[in-house]
């Protein structure tokens, strides 16, 4: 029978994760700190105790994937209204996507302002979304595998959405998609 040797200069909870704010108030782009050795690397991805230091809702009540098959895929925008506002953490385990958020907050300082940053399984980003947000993305890869982390159980009756070419954002997409749901087509304009 082998030997197990411990090996003082491997931590396994000295890994951490990078916070950077986004121009949004309160919506962040997360990075895991990779640590690496000869078996190859190890990184958190999620700690209640470093949401919660960042002010951010550590709660998850679901966890959902969409695999998308062709580039160019739009999958948004959406949000859930009122006491079923719901956080997300959202990031790429396979592929690559260009992820956008809007906030949607009357009283906050970006109130109706968006961001986008580029998600994929190389670069190991994730956007933290509030509360009061919407989100949306468009795949660049065929084969782009997303994951959610939601604070809030989904609720049928709560959600809700935009068109993703709404004239109130004018966000800017890489390209026009070639595949978007039919409810995704027919969301009406954005209204406070």
């Amino acid at each position: 029978m082998g030997r197990r040797v411990h090996n003082p200069n491997t931590n396994r909870n000295a890994t951490t994760m990078i916070f950077k704010e986004t121009n949004l108030q309160g919506a962040f782009v997360i990075e895991p700190e990779m640590l690496t050795d000869e078996r190859g690397a190890f990184a958190r991805i999620f700690c209640q105790k470093e949401f919660k230091n960042h002010g951010l809702n550590p709660n998850i009540s679901q966890c959902s994937v969409s695999l998308n098959r062709k580039k160019f895929t739009l999958r948004g925008m959406h949000f859930q209204k009122g006491p079923h506002a719901e956080a997300k953490l959202v990031r790429c385990s396979r592929g690559f996507i260009y992820d956008v958020i809007v906030d949607l907050r009357p009283n906050s300082t970006t109130y109706m302002e968006w961001t986008s940053i580029e998600i994929s399984l190389e670069n190991k980003r994730m956007i933290y979304v509030p509360e009061g947000f919407a989100h949306g993305f468009q795949t660049l890869e065929d084969n782009t595998e997303v994951i959610y982390q939601m604070s809030q159980f989904y609720s049928p009756n709560n959600s809700s959405g935009f068109r993703w070419d709404d004239p109130s954002f004018n966000i800017e997409w890489p390209t026009e998609p070639i595949a978007i749901s039919p409810k995704d087509q027919i969301f009406p304009d954005f209204t406070s």
